[in-house]
């Protein structure tokens, strides 16, 4: 309901509108009784021509209202959307990598799109017809028993019955349609990987499974879709039988009235005016009440988003760092994991060192760098930059001094330009120039038509693997970072290049601590200092030649790729 408080005045302008359409729609009947009654009567055709102006009036004044109401609900109705999209993304990007990976990137974006789609649609039903329709089944019954008491009671009768009805469908529909927005995530988890692997699933020619899995997907939608609409579908025709049967009961009890002389002809088709009024607003509610079950299904599933809190939370912590990095008997364990990513992790970094960081698939290096930003936090022990525990420093000011490249080298919809300035938001063309040489991207950038201002699709699908790396590490290059994250970002480039990009950064006028994580040993040989982990555990450290005589999985991942040194080695031996 918070977001609801940017639109007050809508939300009281909107029903109190619809509140004066209804009343004005529950004179016509007894108008239409007066045309009977005394000017057909009575042949007076100048007062049936005087009430048929007071019906034509009634009916203008009542659509002006109504597109009163409709204006201000759907004003409120965006409204509301807008904010509730604004404040379901704040939190989505004030979570933590742990809350994100539990919760799963294609749930959250069915609940900003489809599920907030269907709440503002409620909202907007709800604000048209959620006093209206009551207001007229309770304004119909009441001007009927001003009418006759006995004819009345037909209305006091079927009234209950239907709201029964309509409101045992509501509850028995609610759960399912929760179920069926689950079964939208799926859908949406199967497009979304369709479509980014697309160039894979051609490579394999694995299409045909492709489609025959996302058919049993749709399928599936489509069968819960069809039982909750299949139960829903009976709210008409029960609403219709149960109102038609209350019809022929009134006809008939005011056609015993009209012959005792009690009634008029006039009043027993207001009357019936005013049961038909009932019929209508009856179906109508019932459809606002299928509209608002799926939309209370959704807005759980959106406010589950709400509940979901940050296990970091920020620190206060603002200083302005030299690059000093030390890990204190650092373990990690990811949510819903048994086993430890990291075990009892210690080493130290002093500013400006490169630290290399080695091992096999598995072996837990993503996750030792991941942890200095924090992007993940240490289930036990501590990492520290300059003597300050990182849960302690201030988030944004620590991150706006670190420079990270991740694996997966991500470019944005836009220009080079505009990307690179991720980095830094107002750089200027001679930064950008510089940023770009160092990350040995200045080549790949002259050689595009519009240089900096060259096209960039979304994903960067117009570069290649080794150019996207090197234009995100010029964008980390940028901010010139006092500590650097290289994750397996140089693996799509030559071993020369490779070189000279780490000689580059090694040569800056103030370089940053820099920390190389890479399966090749070319890119750590030449490290200040070497890391080997093994299974989320510290088997080795030191330099290359040490290394290369005392820890057996480095030997092990640097002969398998010398293997002509490894003959060597197994000569001198």
């Amino acid at each position: 309901m918070r977001f609801m408080q940017g639109d007050r005045k809508e939300c009281i302008i909107s029903p109190l509108f619809k509140l004066l359409e209804a009343t004005f729609e529950l004179f016509v009947p007894l108008v239409v009784a007066s045309i009977v009654d005394v000017g057909i009567a009575n042949d007076d055709r100048g007062y049936i021509l005087k009430m048929c102006l007071v019906m034509v009036l009634l009916g203008i004044v009542g659509l002006a209202c109504s597109l009163t109401a409709q204006y201000f609900a759907a004003k409120a109705a965006v409204g509301f959307a807008t904010r509730l999209r604004s404040a379901v993304m704040n939190h989505i990007l004030s979570l933590g990598y742990r809350e994100l990976d539990t919760i799963g990137t294609s749930t959250l974006v069915t609940r900003m799109t489809s599920d907030i789609n269907q709440v503002q649609n409620g909202v907007n039903l709800t604000l048209r017809l959620l006093l209206r329709s009551p207001f007229v089944v309770f304004g119909a019954m009441i001007m009927a028993f001003t009418i006759d008491v006995h004819a009345a009671l037909v209305f006091a009768g079927v009234i209950p019955l239907l709201c029964l009805v309509v409101f045992g469908i509501m509850f028995i529909t609610m759960p399912m349609h929760k179920s069926v927005q689950g079964k939208m995530d799926k859908i949406t988890g199967a497009i979304r990987q369709n479509l980014a692997g697309v160039r894979v699933l051609r490579a394999f020619c694995k299409e045909d499974d492709e489609i025959e899995k996302f058919r049993n997907t749709a399928d599936s939608l489509a069968e819960g879709q069809i039982s909750a609409g299949r139960i829903s579908s009976l709210l008409n025709p029960v609403t219709f039988v149960i109102i038609n049967l209350a019809v022929i009961l009134l006809v008939k009890i005011g056609a015993w009235k009209v012959d005792g002389g009690v009634l008029s002809q006039g009043m027993v088709i207001a009357l019936y005016n005013y049961m038909s009024q009932i019929l209508v607003e009856l179906i109508k509610m019932a459809n606002l009440i299928v509209s608002m079950t799926k939309a209370a299904a959704c807005a759980r599933r959106v406010e589950s988003v709400f509940e979901e809190d940050a296990s970091q939370k920020n620190g206060k912590e603002k200083l302005k760092i030299t690059g000093k990095v030390e890990f204190q008997n650092v373990t990690m364990v990811y949510g819903g994991s048994a086993v430890p990513a990291l075990s009892n992790i210690s080493l130290k970094a002093e500013p400006g060192q490169t630290i290399g960081i080695i091992g096999g698939t598995g072996s837990g290096k993503t996750t030792l760098v991941n942890m200095i930003p924090r992007l993940y936090d240490a289930t036990e022990g501590t990492v520290l930059i300059d003597g300050v525990d990182v849960r302690d420093m201030d988030m944004d000011s620590l991150r706006e001094q670190i420079g990270i490249v991740p694996q997966k080298a991500a470019l944005f919809h836009g220009t080079i330009r505009e990307n690179l300035q991720w980095g830094k938001e107002n750089a200027g063309d001679d930064e950008l120039w510089e940023a770009l040489n160092i990350a040995q991207a200045g080549e790949v950038v002259k050689g595009k038509y519009k240089n900096l201002d060259a096209f960039v699709e979304q994903g960067g699908a117009n570069f290649s693997g080794g150019q996207r790396q090197r234009l995100t590490i010029a964008r980390a290059l940028l901010r010139k970072p006092k500590i650097l994250i290289l994750d397996d970002s140089a693996s799509a480039l030559d071993y020369a290049t490779d070189a000279r990009l780490r000689m580059a950064i090694r040569n800056m006028p103030d370089p940053p601590t820099t920390f190389i994580v890479s399966q090749r040993a070319a890119s750590v040989r030449y490290a200040d200092w070497i890391l080997v982990l093994d299974d989320g555990k510290l088997v080795g450290s030191g330099v290359h030649d040490t290394l290369l005589e005392e820890c057996p999985v480095y030997q092990e991942i640097y002969y398998s790729q010398f293997p002509r040194e490894a003959a060597h080695h197994e000569e001198r031996k």
